[in-house]
C-alpha cells in the first residue's frame, strides 16, 4: 500500500526551516525540529503554508506529555527541543502570523515549560520501553543505527538475570529526578515494570490513533475530489491498519533507536512486557 498516496504522516518543512534559521546564524538540531513540527501538525495544531502555528496549549502538551512519551533527548539534549519551539515561534513572526507581543509571550510560556519538561524527561514513571533500552544502548557505546549490533546487545542483555537487569536500570545517571528511589534496583519491581509497559503501549496508541486520523482525512479528500480510494484498499480492506501500526512504530524508532520499537514488540517482548489488560488498574 502506498503510504504516500494516504498522507500518512507529516511531510515537514524542515528543510526550508533549517535553512531560515542559518540564514538567522542560529543552529538549530535537525532531528529534534523534524520531532517537533511532526507531533505539532499530528495533534492538530493549525498549520498555514507548511508551518505549524502553536498555541501555548500545543507547546504545554508537546513538552510535559507528547516528547516525554515518544522521543529520546539525549543525543542533542533537552534544550534542543526548546531551541526548535523558539525557531517555530520566530519564524511565524518573520512570517508575519505572529505580532510581536503574541512572539514575547510565546516565548514566556516556553520559558516556564522549560523545567517542567527537562524534569518529565528524566522521571523514571514516564518512561517507555524504546526509551529506556535507547538509554542503556547509548551508555553502552552500541551504534544505534546498527540494527545487528543492537539484536547483539539485546540478545546479551537478554542472558542476564532478572536482579541484573534491574540494577543496570537502576544505575542510569539521567534519571536524577524527584523520584529518588529509582537508583535502587529493588525499585524496578512488578509496579515499575508495568507502569512501562503501559507507557509503551499509550505511546503507540497515540502516535496511531494520530496517524489513522490523517488515513481517513486523506481517504474523504480523495473521494471529494472524485479520485476513488486507493486499490490497495480494495484487495485489503484492513490494509491501512497495519501500515498505521508500522508507521507509528517507524516513528517512535526514529525518535529513540531506528527499528528498536519494532523490535522489542516482536522479538524481544520479555525485555519490553506490556501489560495483559487484567493488570491494569480501572
Amino acid at each position: 500500500m502506498d503510504a504516500l498516496a494516504l498522507a500518512l504522516t507529516p511531510h515537514t518543512r524542515t528543510d526550508d526551516l533549517l535553512e531560515w534559521c542559518a540564514a538567522q546564524g542560529r543552529e538549530v538540531a535537525e532531528r529534534p525540529l523534524r520531532t517537533v513540527l511532526t507531533l505539532l501538525e499530528l495533534s492538530g495544531t493549525p498549520v498555514h503554508d507548511g508551518f505549524p502555528e502553536p498555541t501555548a496549549a500545543d507547546l504545554d502538551q508537546l513538552l510535559h506529555e507528547q516528547l516525554p512519551m515518544t522521543a529520546d533527548t539525549e543525543p542533542d539534549g533537552d534544550q534542543a527541543y526548546l531551541d526548535a519551539v523558539a525557531a517555530i515561534i520566530d519564524h511565524q513572526r518573520a512570517a508575519k502570523r505572529l505580532n510581536a507581543k503574541r512572539q514575547a509571550r510565546l516565548h514566556e510560556e516556553l520559558a516556564g515549560f522549560g523545567d517542567g519538561f527537562r524534569l518529565a524527561m528524566r522521571m523514571p514513571g514516564r518512561l517507555t520501553w524504546p526509551r529506556l533500552y535507547a538509554m542503556l544502548l547509548r551508555r553502552d557505546g552500541v551504534d544505534g543505527s546498527d540494527q545487528a549490533a543492537v539484536r547483539a546487545w539485546l540478545d546479551a542483555f537478554r542472558q542476564r538475570g532478572a536482579d541484573q537487569r534491574a540494577a543496570a536500570w537502576a544505575d542510569l545517571p539521567q534519571l536524577i529526578t524527584p523520584e529518588e528511589e529509582h537508583g535502587r534496583p529493588e525499585a524496578w519491581g512488578h509496579t515499575r515494570l508495568l507502569t512501562l509497559g503501559m507507557a509503551t503501549e499509550n505511546a503507540r496508541l497515540f502516535l496511531g490513533n494520530r496517524l489513522l486520523e490523517r488515513v481517513y482525512r486523506s481517504l474523504t479528500a480523495m473521494v471529494a475530489e472524485g479520485r476513488g480510494l486507493p486499490p490497495e484498499l480494495g484487495r485489503d480492506v484492513e490494509g491501512y491498519g497495519r501500515l498505521v501500526a508500522e508507521e507509528a512504530a517507524r516513528l517512535l524508532g526514529e525518535w529513540t533507536v531506528p527499528g528498536l520499537p519494532a523490535l522489542l514488540r516482536a522479538d524481544y517482548p520479555d525485555l519490553a512486557p506490556e501489560p495483559d489488560p487484567a493488570e491494569i488498574p480501572r
